[in-house]
């Protein structure tokens, strides 16, 4: 069989969201009526790929390998030509659910060279030599920071938030004030200049301003003032996951995106960002490298996260990623990023249609079950297959599947391949 059901690792990270509260635990419970849901664990990320720390369980008894990592190893034609020469063997992306409660670390991810270099210095910190470029498509209303903002935003933040400009520091601050848009460069060198002075500020003081702004935002907030000029909500939610935590403040220089279900966002090599809240999919590069400065109690590295930033401004709206129609499929929708390692399909099948051809690739993909139930068939599956909610199949290159939709109200699909 070269098509086969999976049986994902699920991650329980504290900022999950808990028991069936989460779309993770919600997608597992439906896939497997055995499993049983604690309604006090967090359920954060459902891991379906061949990632070492997550491999996913095949589930079909004729095949001997256990898991997709050992059956990929032994039959790489699987992948598909160019995928195989390019990756080495290797699938090249993670496919992921992730259902987010409390906020992620402020992280970036860095590109192929500057990950070769930290691997080499701090193998224990950055465990590959890999980049990690990843896209997140919302299932339920999505929020996230992302990518610097407008300067003018940041400067009338500089303007209405003392606490900010008093760890910023004058010299700076007046430096992006006057930095002109006709000249970028200046513009994300004063960026930079800002944004590092915060973040390497001295805790005690970072702390006690902190403490003053969120008094301040909080005795506001209770007379009913409006916050909103000092973006008061996001804080005092902020404040109240990590409390005295330097992340508080990068809300006054990121973006704040929200997603609507099936809208997403790319997030390249050196892009601020910090997932806030909400259930999307994701789909990344194969790597573990993070670097993280803030919102989190994990390990942080500071300088080489400001070293690296992309300190191009940009409004919300354009982080925005288009997912674009297929021409020769209208209930495929694309979504291809600027990076080689991975794509991604929603495939929306409309109530009218009871049979389906997912069409093959030329290259392994991995199908996730959002909405919907069918049966599906296909040459190279030992036999026929139930797909309901949170059913996963990986699916070989040059393969296809046959769904007969046994659901009245038509599916939802999302599938990653690699688009060479």
């Amino acid at each position: 069989p070269a098509v086969f059901p999976l049986s994902c690792a699920v991650q329980s990270y504290s900022w999950g969201k808990v028991g069936l509260a989460s779309e993770v635990a919600k997608l597992l419970a439906s896939s497997d009526p055995l499993v049983q849901i604690q309604p006090d664990q967090p359920y954060a990320e459902l891991w379906m790929g061949a990632h070492p720390r997550g491999d996913a369980i095949i589930r079909d008894n004729r095949i001997p390998q256990k898991t997709l990592g050992q059956w990929i190893a032994d039959n790489p034609a699987c992948l598909g030509a160019k995928v195989k020469d390019t990756f080495h063997g290797h699938l090249p992306f993670l496919f992921k659910v992730l259902s987010v409660n409390t906020a992620l670390s402020i992280q970036a991810h860095p590109n192929k060279e500057l990950a070769a270099k930290l691997h080499a210095q701090f193998p224990q910190h950055y465990p590959d030599t890999n980049h990690k470029p990843e896209m997140a498509i919302a299932l339920t209303p999505f929020e996230g920071l992302c990518g610097f903002r407008p300067v003018e935003e940041i400067v009338s933040f500089l303007q209405t938030v003392p606490e900010l400009r008093a760890l910023i520091g004058e010299v700076a601050a007046e430096q992006l004030e006057r930095s002109g848009s006709d000249d970028p460069r200046g513009v994300s060198s004063a960026l930079r200049v800002c944004f590092t002075r915060l973040m390497k500020s001295e805790k005690k003081f970072f702390v006690d301003q902190l403490n003053m702004l969120v008094k301040r935002i909080s005795q506001e907030a209770a007379e009913g003032k409006d916050t909103s000029g000092t973006n008061g909500d996001l804080l005092l939610r902020l404040h109240s996951q990590y409390p005295g935590d330097i992340g508080c403040f990068t809300i006054y220089f990121l973006n704040l995106v929200r997603l609507e279900p099936g809208e997403a966002m790319f997030l390249g090599a050196n892009e601020p960002h910090a997932y806030l809240h909400g259930d999307c999919v994701e789909c990344m590069a194969c790597s573990d490298n993070t670097v993280r400065a803030g919102l989190t109690p994990k390990f942080i590295d500071v300088l080489t996260l400001c070293e690296m930033l992309n300190y191009t401004p940009a409004p919300a709206s354009s982080k925005i990623f288009p997912a674009v129609q297929s021409q020769l499929d209208p209930s495929v929708y694309l979504y291809d990023p600027p990076v080689p390692d991975f794509a991604i399909m929603r495939i929306e099948i409309p109530p009218s249609i009871k049979l389906y051809l997912v069409s093959a690739v030329d290259s392994a993909s991995i199908l996730l079950v959002i909405q919907g139930t069918a049966t599906g068939t296909s040459t190279a599956a030992a036999s026929e297959m139930t797909l309901r909610r949170g059913s996963v199949l990986f699916i070989s290159a040059n393969e296809s599947i046959s769904l007969h939709l046994s659901s009245p109200d038509g599916m939802l699909l999302f599938r990653a391949c690699c688009l060479l």
